[in-house]
């Protein structure tokens, strides 16, 4: 009889504990980006980000994501965080035209090799002080950049500038779309989300994307020609997290957000997509796509004057603005070649 008590009493322990329910977390991070769900830099960045912290923090930090722009589209998730409808993001700087500015000149010509390349440059930028102001809303982890982007078309083939006469070619950010319109594009602005159906839909001849962006947002069933302009332009990336939550965190909590943050990362997103980036190229190769690379990139005699006029616009336009952004663009062609 005792036995049989001590066999029951044992089954109700284990039921109650199987059914519990699990640790509720201390903090719960809601984390708003804009690429697919199904996206490898959904999974093996964000995601990967999310199972770093609760692994780190034992389970309290927990990190709702929302994918896709459901919790605030591409252009508004700076101001989601800034504004507390978000606790964290990773977005285009770009996207809010004239707030980032310096940070921005990590996305001119000739600057950019690759992902990881880049990704050291911008996030060294940060951290040696030279762009940090231009981020005091909130509380930034890690900077990247994606790799090169390139010029994805339908039925268009562009082997040089005058071939760009008068197309509408997708432009993410305002800087890109001075470089697009000075080599003859019509810049039409929107987030790389939207490119999908303006395409199909003939608003629009082709985008402004790397090898990554095509692929994560589905453009190689649409744009089967592409051309490489090597060193054409890259974009700046953050991964921020709202100051007054980031604040409220215990110190040990904040060394395991502290520890999942800075070079580390920002060199680990940019490996990722440039893995992407070759999975991209390789499924356009598959696909039969035709492929312009141009000579020399960026350097080439027939693009290169347009793409340095392009710059020398920008910094001047930054310097009338009394910021030092000659002196940052010395810096960045430094970090440039000693991000390798």
């Amino acid at each position: 009889m005792k036995k049989a008590l001590k066999a029951a009493a044992l089954g109700t322990l284990i039921s109650a504990a199987i059914s519990a329910p699990a640790q509720a977390a201390d903090y719960t991070l809601r984390f708003a980006h804009f690429w697919p769900a199904v996206s490898s830099v959904h999974k093996e960045v964000f995601e990967a980000w999310a199972e770093s912290v609760s692994k780190a923090s034992d389970g309290r930090i927990e990190v709702q994501i929302y994918p896709g722009g459901t919790l605030a589209k591409p252009p508004a998730q700076y101001d989601a965080v800034v504004n507390g409808i978000a606790d964290m993001t990773t977005t285009v700087l770009g996207y809010t035209a004239n707030r980032f500015p310096l940070t921005q000149i990590v996305e001119l010509p000739g600057v950019v090799k690759d992902a990881q390349q880049g990704s050291c440059v911008v996030e060294k930028l940060y951290e040696e002080g030279v762009i940090a102001d231009e981020f005091k809303e909130t509380h930034p982890l890690f900077l990247f950049t994606h790799g090169q982007g390139h010029l994805n078309l339908t039925d268009k083939v562009v082997k040089e500038p005058s071939d760009l006469a008068g197309l509408r070619i997708r432009r993410p950010t305002a800087v890109v779309g001075k470089l697009l319109e000075g080599l003859g594009a019509q810049p039409v602005g929107m987030p790389a989300p939207e490119s999908y159906q303006a395409m199909q839909r003939g608003v629009i001849d082709g985008v402004a994307l790397p090898w990554e962006g095509v692929k994560s947002f589905r453009l190689n069933e649409l744009a089967n020609t592409h051309t490489e302009v090597g060193g054409l332009y890259s974009l700046t990336f953050i991964v921020t997290m709202n100051k007054r939550v980031y604040d409220s965190m215990p110190d040990d909590l904040k060394k395991v957000i502290d520890e999942n943050s800075g070079m580390v990362w920002a060199n680990k997103t940019g490996a990722v997509f440039d893995q992407i980036d070759g999975e991209g190229r390789k499924d356009a190769v598959a696909a039969g796509h035709t492929i312009v690379t141009i000579e020399g990139g960026a350097e080439n005699p027939k693009w290169k004057p347009v793409l340095d006029a392009a710059t020398e616009s920008y910094l001047q336009e930054l310097e009338d603005k009394g910021l030092p952004a000659r002196d940052v663009y010395k810096r960045t062609l430094e970090l440039s070649k000693l991000c390798q």
